[in-house]
């Protein structure tokens, strides 16, 4: 562990963050977050919203006592799963992309 953290002393982070290609990941990151972030908020309050102002389809039985919105409402524990699985996916990448341009530009050993 000791030699992990003195390898990345080494390294010249400035360096790093000027190039293009850590730029670039900057702004895949954040337009995967941006997405992802509206998209959720937009789904997480489309439930009230429709409960609200079309109470008569929300209220539409669908399986036994199940309602429209009660559905809805499930799903919403269904989509922060997957929203989450596809962050730790996305994550992954952005990871791999960020440790190639950390060991392309990093100085070699006994510099």
């Amino acid at each position: 562990m000791e030699r992990q953290t003195e390898n990345l002393s080494r390294i010249d982070w400035d360096q790093i963050a000027a190039t293009t290609e850590f730029q670039q990941l900057l702004v895949v990151k954040r337009r995967f977050i941006v997405r992802a972030t509206l998209f959720f908020v937009v789904y997480y309050f489309a439930l009230p919203v429709l409960v609200g102002w079309v109470p008569q389809l929300m209220s539409q039985p669908v399986l036994g006592p199940l309602n429209i919105a009660y559905v809805f409402a499930l799903s919403q524990f269904f989509m922060a799963w997957c929203m989450a699985a596809l962050y730790v996916r996305e994550a992954a990448r952005w990871d791999e992309v960020a440790r190639q341009i950390i060991s392309r530009l990093s100085l070699p050993e006994g510099r």
